[in-house]
């Protein structure tokens, strides 16, 4: 139903895989089967799961599989009834998003722009459309080449559930997708020989279909590698690599966007946001910029300075 209905991810679908699959040998132990449990079954799990000092929100994500599980049993007929619905979940305190700043952002970029070869034009492009549109690690590595059109300022990006979204890209992305598709067919499998053979079949040399092509199982860079690339550049830029990934640069860009005066539901848009509340995160770094307007406008303020 997952992937079916919904269009989930891969490792979404995963997640859940392990989280019933865990349930299942917990109600095993006590010869339920897991569509028959009841509440009382599944709150003795839950109680199971802080007594072993598993975390609130890995226990409320626990939850979250449980309760889509039942619905679903519930909505097949399977079952009459559902027995989530008399749960309450552990409380969670959202952790504020990791984000670098301003100036550690341009070393990454000036790092990447000192990697030799076409791996450091891959990486600039990489970079740059990271930080311009921050997208998810996933949707970036698997952009297809058809995500690109042909002016090249937006990007068509297929996010959670098979939404599309339009991205519009900042001018230096623009700049660094025009360096890399010049050299992209470096890093098309088989491609390099064949041109320099001038092997040609009947369709012409043979492409492919992403934008960043890779050798890998995929067919695409992998996320690993993309990481493993961002490890590398965070030590030659001279950032802690500890506090750089992809999440922490999509995050980067949300918070940066945010302090520069982007409109909160335009950056939903961009980010793939389903809802507004998981937008709202990112408003911490509104702080600095809301104490400065209330200092710069407000008439007590001023008469006070």
């Amino acid at each position: 139903m997952l992937a079916a209905e919904h269009g989930a991810a891969a490792n979404t679908i995963e997640s859940y895989r392990r989280d019933l699959a865990d349930f299942a040998a917990f109600a095993a132990k006590r010869d339920v089967r897991p569509e028959d449990s009841d509440g009382r079954t599944l709150r003795d799990y839950l109680a199971r799961l802080a007594q072993a000092g598993m975390s609130a929100s890995t226990s409320a994500r626990r939850l979250s599989a449980l309760r889509r599980f039942f619905r679903f049993l519930h909505g097949e007929g399977v079952r009459g009834d559902d027995p989530t619905t008399v749960l309450e979940g552990p409380r969670t305190m959202r952790p504020l998003p990791k984000y670098l700043s301003e100036a550690e952002v341009e070393k990454l970029l000036a790092a990447a722009r000192a990697w030799k070869g076409a791996e450091g034009t891959r990486l600039v492009a990489l970079l740059e459309v990271l930080y311009a549109t921050g997208l998810r690690v996933s949707e970036l590595v698997a952009l297809p080449l058809s995500a690109l059109p042909r002016e090249g300022r937006m990007l068509i990006v297929r996010g959670k559930g098979g939404k599309e979204r339009m991205v519009p890209l900042s001018e230096p992305a623009e700049a660094a997708l025009a360096g890399w598709r010049a050299v992209r067919e470096r890093f098309i499998p088989g491609r390099a020989a064949k041109a320099k053979a001038k092997v040609k079949s009947q369709t012409g040399e043979r492409d492919s279909p992403w934008l960043f092509p890779s050798r890998g199982a995929g067919g695409h860079l992998t996320r690993a590698r993309f990481q493993q690339l961002l490890k590398e550049l965070a030590a030659a830029a001279g950032v802690p690599p500890g506090r750089v990934s992809p999440h922490v640069l999509r995050h980067s860009f949300a918070s940066h966007m945010l302090a520069h005066g982007a409109d909160l539901r335009a950056l939903q848009q961009m980010l793939g946001h389903a809802d507004i509340a998981t937008t709202q995160i990112y408003t911490h770094v509104l702080e600095d910029r809301l104490k400065a307007l209330v200092a710069a406008s407000h008439p007590l303020a001023r008469k006070r300075g």
